[in-house]
């Protein structure tokens, strides 16, 4: 028995210094790629050179700013994407959007992924801080929505204190909400969810700016906006801090825009041309009429939803492209991220369980550390901690790193269980056979082992699947980031929630039908050779 955990630990000795050859070969990697990058001040001539700027947004939030149509899902629209391909025509590029969750926009610019944010970016001292703003595109006022007809409802400033109000996080209506003694309720998802609750009663008023106001408070009918403002806030697109150069010309597009009309035609299509952005713009010239083309439109796709089955048959078949997408990501990073789980739970299982001391308390403290903290938390570390030790990882790696670095400890816990539960006298009859300590293992023990842990890997494994949904935090756009962004544009929760269910069904259904059959064969295995 020492024989063979002597042979066995020589193996693990082996693993572990390839594995920490492989893991600081890593800095030296990123340092070159920090030494070859392009400097920020760079980042116009790049922009230039590549014939597209890149632009951070989230198409959750919903209208009017950046959003899925909802009558065909595959495009985006929204008057930021209009105002988008405005700038991106005036420097004689292409934009391209880059979807990014909203409160992590500015963190995913300095990051580096992508060269300007430009959604509904409020004009505050603390967002200087970390950014360059441009000079403001858009103005709009806070105003409050109330249930109708709600004699208990807050109806000014003054009758804010106490009381529940749905808005967003981190915004100007956050901070006012806070200073008058209010109860925030902040809502991560699309916009038309705060309204939501407060039509249900969940909340008791809703303050958020005129352009989400007047998209998804003025057209409930059981809801009432109230006259007046309560702050006023300015949109204003962001550049890295020392992205000064592409500052500069940014401020010049945008004056143009405005002085040759493109700017108001844009918001005159969303509805949304106000007498803050004519004072804004100095812009003296009284309302043209124009038809709001864009939110008529908008208004009669989401004004009255369909008979499910309507759905199903005209509307649904038009997402099958983007579920599809969604899914191939979702099912991409899962098995790649449930391989490096495998291959490290078992390293670190063998080392619980044959290593020396050293090993074992190493592989006790990285599994503990790994189930007892937020797979959240790790995710955040890896893809926004490690460029400041100048390791910056792509987003698909920094998915696949925190998964399956997370789920290892799991599967590490599950392969122990199925090593122990194998007799001592396996092993001591190995030894008998003349066998070595590690083809004990890889003949004897783990065969019968794998049985045991094949059942909760594959509930690891399903678990995975639907934990690799914050992945969309690190701008990947998997198949519950679909969902959502589909469900806030076509105001569609219930049915597109059948639709994604019934995609991540698809997905699991064949790897539990698989361990089954796995399991099988291990059993049929094992009785013939115990005959």
């Amino acid at each position: 028995m020492r024989a063979a955990r002597g042979g066995i630990r020589n193996h693990i000795i082996t693993i572990a210094i390839a594995i920490v050859a492989i893991f600081c070969s890593y800095p030296n990697a990123a340092a070159a790629q920090a030494e070859s990058a392009p400097k920020p001040q760079d980042t116009l001539a790049k922009i230039r050179a590549r014939g597209e700027f890149l632009w951070g947004a989230d198409s959750q939030g919903g209208a009017p700013y950046v959003f899925q149509d909802p009558m065909d899902p595959n495009h985006l629209i929204g008057f930021e994407v209009d105002l988008a391909d405005a700038i991106a025509k005036r420097l004689g590029v292409r934009a391209r959007p880059v979807q990014a969750q909203w409160e992590t926009l500015l963190s995913l610019l300095a990051r580096g992924d992508f060269d300007i944010a430009i959604n509904g970016i409020e004009m505050a001292d603390e967002k200087r801080r970390v950014c360059l703003l441009t000079n403001p595109y858009y103005a709009a006022t806070e105003q409050l929505t109330v249930r109708r007809n709600d004699a208990g409802a807050p109806r000014d400033m003054a009758s804010l204190r106490s009381h529940a109000v749905g808005t967003l996080p981190n915004s100007l209506a956050e901070r006012i909400l806070k200073r008058e003694g209010a109860v925030p309720k902040t809502y991560e998802g699309g916009q038309n969810e705060i309204f939501d609750d407060l039509r249900l009663g969940r909340s008791d008023a809703v303050l958020l700016d005129t352009p989400i106001t007047r998209y998804y408070g003025a057209i409930e009918p059981e809801l009432e906006v109230l006259p007046g403002s309560l702050g006023d806030v300015r949109y204003a697109a962001a550049v890295r801090l020392d992205d000064r150069l592409l500052l500069d010309t940014l401020n010049g597009a945008l004056a143009d825009l405005n002085h040759d009309g493109t700017l108001r035609a844009i918001y005159e299509k969303w509805g949304l041309w106000n007498a803050e952005t004519a004072a804004l713009f100095n812009d003296p010239k009284p309302a043209a009429g124009n038809v709001a083309e864009a939110y008529d439109a908008w208004r009669a796709a989401v004004g009255k939803l369909p008979p499910f089955w309507e759905r199903v048959r005209e509307r649904y078949p038009a997402t099958i492209s983007l579920f599809a997408r969604g899914a191939a990501v979702t099912l991409g990073v899962s098995l790649a991220s449930m391989a490096l789980a495998i291959c490290v739970g078992m390293a670190l299982a063998i080392s619980r369980v044959y290593g020396p001391l050293p090993l074992r308390c190493a592989a006790i403290v990285y599994i503990e550390f790994m189930r007892g903290t937020p797979l959240l938390i790790q995710l955040v570390m890896i893809y926004f901690g490690l460029p400041e030790l100048g390791i910056k990882l792509d987003p698909a790696i920094a998915g696949w790193l925190a998964l399956g670095l997370n789920y290892a400890a799991a599967e590490a816990e599950n392969y122990r269980a199925g090593l122990e539960s194998v007799p001592v006298g396996q092993r001591e009859a190995g030894r008998v056979l003349g066998l070595s300590g590690w083809q004990t293992l890889r003949f004897v023990v783990a065969p019968q082992a794998l049985r045991v842990s094949v059942p909760p890997m594959t509930n690891d494994f399903i678990a995975l699947l639907k934990d690799s949904s914050l992945v969309s935090l690190v701008t990947l756009t998997e198949l519950t980031k679909t969902y959502t962004s589909l469900a806030n544009s076509m105001r569609d929760h219930l049915g597109l929630g059948i639709v994604v269910a019934i995609w991540y069904l698809l997905i699991s259904l064949p790897f539990a039908r698989l361990s089954r059959v796995v399991e099988q064969r291990l059993a049929r295995h094992l009785r013939r050779s115990a005959t």
